[in-house]
């Protein structure tokens, strides 16, 4: 009996028939996420209900020499919840409680299971917002979003998912149950072992439950959309916006992003075509606001860096014009695209999408390239769509052989390999852009303090 055969089978004394499946449907699901990259292959899907069943999986999986893979929402597009080799996956979806709310520190305590969208929910109806936003709102799971630290559309005035957590309790590789920082605003008690748990991955350990701060909701948020000349004025169109309004979201994306949209169904925001389109969302809760705006448009215009726009007049209008950007992944989907997702310092995107462009247009010419990105913060998502006539590994090999050019560029920019959505295996060969050989060796000195045996992720971040 293999390590995992042993393990499965303690854990079948441990948990009812319902909340442990072995079912190729169950398996299959939970098994992989939105990559499809890998071909899932877990040897069960363990469903535990509370703190205490988590610390008894984990200390099990030590006894036996099991391997667990967590698993949220698996809106992943790193591979970062993929079992592949017969490990057990730890689904969170029936710990999705929302488990208390303090109006005075404006914070709510979740179990990892509670799905994003479900939070911003409930946080309008007590009054507040929570601002981490993207696209998979309606799947992704909190877990998943602190354990990659997820980023989104409003990172630009908001930040990322680690300026939300105030709290968190995680169950250590070891089976050990940590209550960190216990929702404090102040605490210069040493190291702040929150930030590690953040980003990990679920290599580290597994987290249980969150406190997570709110804030005040957007004073009426409008939006405007406006056709750029090209890519080379879009930092001066940014901080024409970014001096005149309290910008919520500045996005980006191309007349090709924008007609794979429109082919579903949508109408064009405006008749003139242009290259390149940015999304701004703000504050309109004045008079002034919306003048300011206006006035940036106008400027845009005068310069010849704007060639039209659109600004939202209510709210289903706002909702209408974010679904031209929020809706380009779902749109190429069925392109089966070869993702990136990047980031470089928010006053070098230009000049590095001017050279992405060049070496895509050099070693792509037969692949549609679709950009988009949240460049408020730096961060670009490109999708290579493959060649209805190529076959699958012979496109992924293309892809990867160019993947090594744009991340050797990328860390003459000093950037980053993946800006939300993390490394697990798909990233994970080229770490090395990013970080130097001595912040690798920390890193993977930290994770054999938390995961001595090695029992949680196996194979994400790094060997």
């Amino acid at each position: 009996m293999t390590t995992e055969q042993t393990f499965l089978v303690r854990l079948a004394e441990r948990l009812p028939a319902a909340r442990l499946r072995t079912d190729a449907d169950t398996l299959l699901e939970h098994g992989r996420d939105w990559t499809r990259l890998h071909t899932p292959a877990p040897s069960a899907v363990a469903f535990p209900e509370s703190i205490d069943e988590v610390q008894a999986i984990v200390r099990l999986a030590n006894e036996t020499g099991g391997h667990i893979v967590p698993s949220g929402g698996r809106t992943g597009l790193s591979a970062g919840a993929v079992a592949t080799a017969g490990e057990v996956v730890v689904s969170f979806d029936r710990m999705n409680h929302i488990l208390g709310f303090d109006a005075v520190d404006r914070s709510v305590t979740v179990e990892p299971g509670v799905v994003t969208q479900t939070l911003q929910e409930y946080a309008r109806s007590v009054g507040l917002f929570y601002p981490v936003d993207f696209a998979a709102r309606g799947s992704a799971q909190i877990g998943g979003n602190i354990a990659t630290n997820a980023g989104g559309i409003k990172v630009i005035r908001y930040g990322m998912t680690r300026e939300r957590v105030s709290g968190l309790k995680v169950v250590t590789g070891r089976g050990d149950l940590l209550d960190i920082n216990r929702g404090l605003v102040k605490n210069a008690t040493g190291y702040d072992l929150r930030h590690l748990f953040i980003g990990s991955e679920g290599t580290l350990g597994l987290i249980v439950e969150a406190t997570l701060t709110l804030v005040e909701p957007p004073r009426e948020p409008a939006v405007m959309l406006l056709g750029l000349s090209g890519i080379d004025v879009l930092m001066s169109v940014f901080a024409r916006l970014r001096e005149r309004v309290q910008l919520s979201a500045f996005e980006c994306f191309s007349d090709r992003a924008l007609a794979h949209v429109l082919a579903r169904g949508l109408s064009a925001p405006f008749d003139t075509p242009a290259p390149w389109y940015v999304l701004a969302e703000f504050d309109a809760d004045s008079e002034e606001a919306v003048a300011a705006a206006m006035e940036a448009f106008e400027a845009g215009v005068e310069a010849e860096e704007v060639l039209d726009g659109v600004l939202s007049q209510s709210e289903t209008q706002r909702l209408a014009l974010w679904r031209l950007r929020e809706d380009i992944t779902e749109s190429i989907a069925h392109r089966l695209p070869y993702k990136n997702d990047i980031a470089v310092r928010v006053a070098q995107v230009p000049e590095f999408l001017t050279e992405m462009q060049a070496l895509f247009a050099a070693e792509y010419p037969q692949f549609e390239v679709i950009w988009f990105g949240h460049i408020g913060d730096g961060n670009l998502h490109i999708s290579v769509l493959q060649p209805a006539d190529m076959a699958r590994e012979v496109f992924i090999a293309e892809c990867e052989r160019v993947s090594e050019h744009l991340f050797a560029t990328l860390a003459r920019y000093g950037g980053s390999v993946s800006a939300e959505h993390g490394l697990g295996l798909v990233k994970k060969p080229y770490l090395h852009y990013s970080r130097p050989a001595e912040e690798i060796a920390y890193l993977r000195a930290i994770r054999q303090v938390f995961d001595p045996s090695g029992v949680l992720n196996p194979g994400k971040l790094f060997d």
